[in-house]
């Protein structure tokens, strides 16, 4: 008798797996058949919002069913992380991660990590930059960091949250260079942006991209670029912190990540309208418009800077003073 129940409870279980399979392949065959969320922690109008709102238009005519982004900004991405990896992994939520999802666990910050996701693409990259106001005393990175020594822990330096990348390029400018700031954090970029417009803040460290917009009209001046390269158009005559001997080089990374969990089938079939989207004539010139760095990277590609970032940016955070 034990014999046959076991035979049974083995048929049972293979019948499951079947059925399991046989979903799996429907789901993906099926894949999508409604719009897809596309969920940006990020507020609107930042860099990241930039990205991925370029690229849902482009993905248009590569998917039949159309992104649609959902701005989920709050605790420094952590809020918008975990929706997507708590979602259930079908494909049809897909996160816009940044390099804060490497930050954010290494700071005990997010309980969700870089192995809650499967990685699809990445889409761009950008360096931190120091911005100030076009009336501001200051002309050269070298006068701000001058006067930010004489007055430690006086001048106001916005960023994107507690523990965002733009936070942290701050806290390594400090590193670098003796520098003590008084740090403000802002639910995403453009809130940082806008404070800075406002007078509220002293300078901000988002990407050239997302204050590009006021540099050309006249508000803001960028002072420096924390690039191995200086960058070109509306910014080749701004130097980068290692031209002012400041050994300084961080940015940001912004991909598309899905829960983990997710089929591969449905995965594969992302990753290719991804590729081809991204390779889009109107979408390279959105980008290239916003001053935001082109920089795609398949899965592979995406999960091995992902990795990289985790050691190297972990070893930079040990030695960072970040007020929490």
């Amino acid at each position: 008798m034990k014999a046959v129940g076991s035979s049974i409870a083995a048929r049972r279980l293979l019948a499951l797996s079947v059925f399991s399979l046989l979903a799996s392949a429907t789901l993906a065959a099926d894949y999508p058949n409604r719009p897809v969320e596309l969920v940006v922690a990020a507020s609107a109008g930042g860099g990241t919002d930039v990205v991925a709102r370029a690229f849902a238009e482009a993905m248009r005519t590569h998917l039949p069913q159309p992104l649609i982004v959902i701005n989920k900004p709050g605790a420094s991405s952590a809020i918008g992380f975990a929706e997507v990896a708590n979602a259930k992994p079908d494909g049809y939520k897909v996160g816009v991660m940044s390099v804060n999802l490497v930050i954010l666990p290494a700071l005990g910050l997010m309980k969700v990590n870089a192995d809650d996701f499967i990685p699809v693409a990445r889409l761009n990259f950008d360096p931190a930059a120091i911005t100030v106001r076009a009336d501001s005393p200051w002309k050269t990175v070298e006068e701000f960091i001058a006067d930010a020594r004489k007055k430690p822990g006086v001048m106001q330096v916005g960023n994107g949250g507690v523990g965002d990348i733009w936070h942290v390029a701050a806290a390594a400018v400090e590193d670098r260079t003796g520098a003590q700031f008084n740090h403000v954090p802002f639910q995403g970029a453009a809130p940082a942006v806008a404070s800075l417009l406002g007078g509220h803040v002293d300078a901000i460290t988002v990407s050239p991209g997302e204050v590009k917009q006021h540099v050309q009209g006249g508000k803001l001046r960028v002072l420096a670029i924390m690039a191995d390269q200086r960058l070109g158009g509306a910014y080749a005559g701004v130097p980068t912190l290692k031209e002012r001997n400041i050994d300084l080089s961080i940015g940001v990374w912004r991909g598309l990540a899905v829960p983990k969990g997710t089929p591969s089938d449905v995965v594969q079939t992302l990753g290719k309208a991804v590729r081809e989207a991204a390779a889009e004539p109107a979408y390279k010139e959105t980008l290239a418009k916003a001053n935001l760095g082109d920089s795609y990277a398949d899965a592979a590609g995406f999960k091995a800077d992902i990795e990289s970032d985790r050691d190297s940016l972990k070893k930079v955070l040990a030695k960072l003073v970040i007020q929490k």
